[in-house]
């Protein structure tokens, strides 16, 4: 990377730091996260002089890779403590994996596109982010982990309280995730396990595809 490239990073990195922070993101783990990430490693070529903007991209598989503004507030919402083991649903990118990586001791995250599963896997080696695994596999029961998670997130809407995976949680677990009708906004909701019972808060409004159970056979 040349030195002009390096200094425009540095200020895209800047200029999202502080945006995020007048979005109301000020924990210090989580911004740091931010500044080790190159999300440049992660958007397509043609988009590259646009990685920190507030757009969304296009990927492979027609999936999207979600605004970096919107990663910030969905994990600062998340609350990730240094020993979290996380599930995530649907992969994408691998870049929100990368920062769940920086910031839990454990992340499983799974994704239905084999095209998705393997550039994301080939992006986080090189990065040398080995407490993540990402999983080729359906994410209705959690691929092949055992064990309930601390956190889960999920990049895919649902159209009810998503049940099954509130039961993976452990105890004081929070998930994210957002809920309504596929093809209207939904509502991005943190659920937070208190003994048997569940707090359910509304944050905001998105826009997700929905969640589709099994593995793509073609792509």
């Amino acid at each position: 990377m040349s030195k002009a490239s390096e200094a425009n990073e540095r200020e895209a990195v800047a200029g999202l730091l502080l945006r995020l922070r007048e979005l109301g993101v000020t924990d210090h783990r989580l911004l740091s996260a931010f500044e080790q990430v190159p999300r440049q490693s992660f958007v397509p070529v043609i988009y590259l002089d646009a990685a920190y903007d507030r757009g969304q991209f296009p990927i492979e598989c027609g999936q999207m890779m979600t605004s970096v503004d919107l990663v910030a507030r969905t994990l600062h919402a998340l609350d990730v403590p240094p020993n979290a083991k996380v599930l995530e649903l649907g992969t994408g990118s691998g870049y929100q994996s990368a920062l769940l990586a920086n910031l839990a001791e454990k992340v499983i995250s799974i994704e239905r596109y084999r095209t998705l599963e393997e550039k994301s896997r080939i992006r986080l080696k090189s990065l040398e982010l080995d407490n993540v695994r990402i999983l080729l596999a359906d994410g209705s029961n959690g691929g092949d982990e055992q064990g309930l998670f601390d956190r889960i997130v999920s990049n895919c809407s649902f159209d009810v309280v998503p049940k099954g995976f509130l039961d993976r949680l452990s105890s004081g677990g929070v998930m994210v995730a957002p809920i309504g009708p596929g093809d209207e906004t939904q509502i991005l909701t943190k659920l937070t396990k208190v003994g048997s019972r569940f707090e359910i808060e509304n944050l905001f409004e998105v826009r997700y595809q929905p969640f589709i159970p099994g593995i793509s056979e073609a792509i």
